[in-house]
């Protein structure tokens, strides 16, 4: 195990208006973690100049481009000297490693989802050819990183697929259970409840997640929709909290037409202290995603006691463990049936999940980190010590 004591690290963060919550967390966490084993951290992001002149989508994105790939190489090729690694904490920013300096440098690569995309592989997400144009840039410059990080052994083998064979280092380690998402109290949990307007009697499934086709939201309302139609009296007291992006005009359809009186729930970007309270209060998190790069609110789920219903693919499966209820999130009425036959057991994995998550602790995952960081220092070092030799 190779240790570097007081290491100098500089995090390249996301565009903040990208609105990029998960890469935003990622680096902060990475950055406290580090910090608090004693190594100077230091971060930069692409700061929004012309990105925040105009509101209008199109054009914001656009002007967001000049920020993030014209000035900020340029700012970045100044900030690069005297750090023992220069980190990419994300994927789509593989383009930073050109201009990076010449010392330590590595990324983490999250998923693959987009870039897969515009190879065509996932038909449901339609992207333009400038976006096609894009993620070929990223794959390019992502394909040439010597030390990468992947969240997932699934993301890795998906990387390897793509990259073939290279003399790349590609490790796993997996994200890291925030230490402040813990259960809440019984007086928060009813607390919540009654904000929510929930009678004694009522329980409820929940979701937390944002509109990316992937996410399966208008799949959780029609997963919802089949479980009442299953479970008899007990459809009276069944009800679904959603949390995070607003309804798309779809799913408000699906509600006011196949779920209006059924209580279902939404809960736009509440904090996170608001959805740690929700996990602890729930009967399971429904979580139908047909595609993640890792998958956080499972592991934050069974950090709060929270049973984990999820897809039977990878990398959930690799990330709930034996602690969940697995479910094909494209055979919706199957779902719901396996869900109906489950709901009197889902306690019993609750202790299973509080197992499940130790393996995401942060202290050991700042451990991981540390080696990783101190290896792309030391084989930089001992290269340039014999290309000096020379």
């Amino acid at each position: 195990m190779l240790k570097e004591p007081d290491m100098r690290i500089l995090l390249v963060g996301n565009y903040a208006l990208d609105n990029q919550a998960s890469m935003l967390r990622y680096r902060e966490m990475l950055r406290q973690n580090m910090a608090l084993r004693g190594h100077q951290v230091e971060t930069i992001q692409p700061s929004p100049i012309f990105g925040k002149l105009i509101n209008q989508p199109t054009v914001r994105k656009w002007l967001g481009y000049i920020d993030k790939y014209i000035l900020f190489p340029i700012k970045l090729r100044s900030r690069t000297s005297g750090f023992d690694v220069v980190h990419v904490c994300d994927h789509s920013n593989s383009i930073y490693l050109a201009h990076a300096g010449t010392g330590p440098r590595s990324i983490t690569c999250h998923d693959l989802l987009a870039v897969r995309a515009a190879q065509g592989v996932y038909p449901e997400q339609k992207i333009s050819i400038t976006g096609r144009i894009q993620q070929r840039w990223i794959l390019k410059h992502l394909a040439g990183a010597g030390d990468v990080v992947c969240v997932s052994a699934n993301t890795a083998n998906e990387l390897a697929s793509i990259r073939g064979k290279t003399a790349s280092r590609v490790v796993v380690i997996p994200n890291a259970v925030n230490p402040e998402c813990l259960p809440a109290t019984g007086e928060e949990v009813q607390e919540l409840r009654a904000s929510l307007g929930l009678a004694a009697d009522e329980r409820y499934l929940f979701h937390v997640g944002g509109n990316q086709w992937y996410k399966n939201r208008l799949g959780v309302l029609r997963i919802f929709r089949g479980l009442l139609d299953r479970v008899g009296d007990d459809a009276g007291t069944l009800r679904l909290v959603m949390a995070g992006a607003q309804f798309t005009p779809e799913m408000r359809e699906f509600v006011n037409t196949n779920l209006r009186g059924a209580k279902v729930i939404e809960l736009v970007n509440p904090p996170d202290r608001e959805i740690w309270r929700l996990y602890t209060g729930a009967m399971a998190l429904l979580f139908p995603s047909l595609h993640e790069g890792f998958g956080w609110p499972l592991i934050e789920a069974q950090r709060c006691g929270c049973p984990v219903i999820v897809s039977n693919r990878l990398p959930m499966m690799e990330v709930a463990g034996a602690a969940a209820v697995y479910i094909d999130p494209t055979d919706e009425l199957g779902a719901a049936a396996m869900i109906a036959e489950t709901l009197g057991r889902l306690g019993e994995l609750r202790q299973a999940g509080f197992e499940n998550v130790k393996r995401f602790d942060a202290d050991a995952i700042a451990r991981e980190y540390e080696d990783f960081f101190a290896g792309v220092a030391h084989v930089r070092r001992e290269m340039d010590h014999g290309h000096a030799l020379l």
